[in-house]
């Protein structure tokens, strides 16, 4: 972990962070757009009560503060990497039920799925930083979509979209805590240190 301690790794590191944080915040905002407009087109009632989704990471997190910058990263890239399948996966359902017939909800999805894309290949550059490459990808993918009616996938989808904006906050808290400057560190000396 030499290489990450250097004064141009910890530059770096804060500057990938800063950068995730507002990519954090601007899907968090196109989540919330992308909900507004799905329970719309759907026909669902805003408040809908949806139960733990199979296959869907759970933004919230015991002990949250004793995680270490490198388990938030990885639990992070293993959200995205789920949350980017999911959204897939809705993307396909979405065209199959109604065709061309809704196109900005589809653009809406796509748009969103690019965004959780490109925030995955951001955690995984974080991590080739703090000297750790990303774990591989192979069956990281969601268990196969059980077979559910029209209306429990329209449910599965709201619940996927609710908890990828839960998921967007603690991305944002979790890089501002990874952005802050390690203890002892002599590269960033703290303003509250001085005498």
């Amino acid at each position: 972990m030499a290489a990450s301690d250097s004064p141009s790794a910890a530059l770096r590191r804060r500057d990938l962070c800063s950068r995730g944080i507002r990519l954090a915040g601007k899907m968090r905002l196109d989540v919330v757009d992308l909900l507004d407009t799905y329970v719309e087109r759907q026909g669902l009632d805003a408040s809908a009560s949806v139960a733990a989704v199979e296959g869907v990471p759970v933004a919230a997190v015991e002990r949250w503060d004793e995680q270490t910058g490198t388990q938030r990263l990885l639990e992070n890239l293993a959200a995205y990497r789920a949350f980017r399948a999911l959204l897939a996966q809705m993307l396909e359902e979405q065209r199959e039920q109604l065709g061309e017939a809704d196109a900005a909800l589809g653009r809406a999805l796509a748009a969103v799925l690019l965004q959780v894309s490109a925030f995955a290949y951001h955690l995984e550059e974080l991590l080739q930083l703090e000297s750790r490459g990303p774990p591989s990808e192979e069956g990281a993918g969601p268990p196969p979509p059980p077979h559910l009616s029209l209306f429990e996938r329209k449910l599965r989808g709201l619940g996927v979209l609710r908890e990828l904006a839960q998921w967007a906050v603690r991305s944002a808290r979790d890089l501002r805590q990874i952005a802050k400057p390690s203890p002892g560190s002599s590269s960033a000396p703290s303003l509250a240190e001085s005498p």
